[in-house]
């Protein structure tokens, strides 16, 4: 994975939250390719579950192994900017994609939608 450099913006705070949010996506994930009929183990997770998770109000469960998801990163930054912008912009626009290429340290269109999804994933 190439070394990358968070926003200025980016606080431990972020790196907190999106820690809950990275394995409350790797569960849900887990628990999609279960309930159709893959080879993953049962994890009885459900949306209340994934979201509690995410939220930091439901404890996560010991992984059993790292998650090694290549589009982590531009999640974690959608993730992060939609805390930090999302006052600004309420929804994905293009004034918000300018702001975000100039902050993203990577190539932007391999990135965006990844970036994307992590800005819309649910916040509260």
């Amino acid at each position: 994975m190439e070394p990358h450099t968070d926003p200025s913006w980016w606080t431990k705070d972020h790196d907190s939250a999106w820690g809950r949010v990275k394995e409350a996506f790797r569960r849900d994930w887990k628990q999609t390719k279960h309930d159709l009929k893959g080879q993953e183990p049962d994890l009885k997770q459900d949306v209340p579950d994934t979201v509690g998770q995410a939220l930091g109000s439901r404890p996560i469960p010991p992984p059993g192994q790292p998650n090694t998801d290549a589009e982590e990163r531009a999640h974690r930054f959608g993730y992060g900017a939609h805390q930090h912008y999302g006052a600004r912009y309420t929804a994905w626009n293009d004034d918000l994609e300018d702001e975000l290429k100039h902050d993203w340290d990577g190539g932007w269109d391999e990135s965006r939608e990844s970036i994307h999804r992590g800005w819309d994933y649910e916040q509260h």
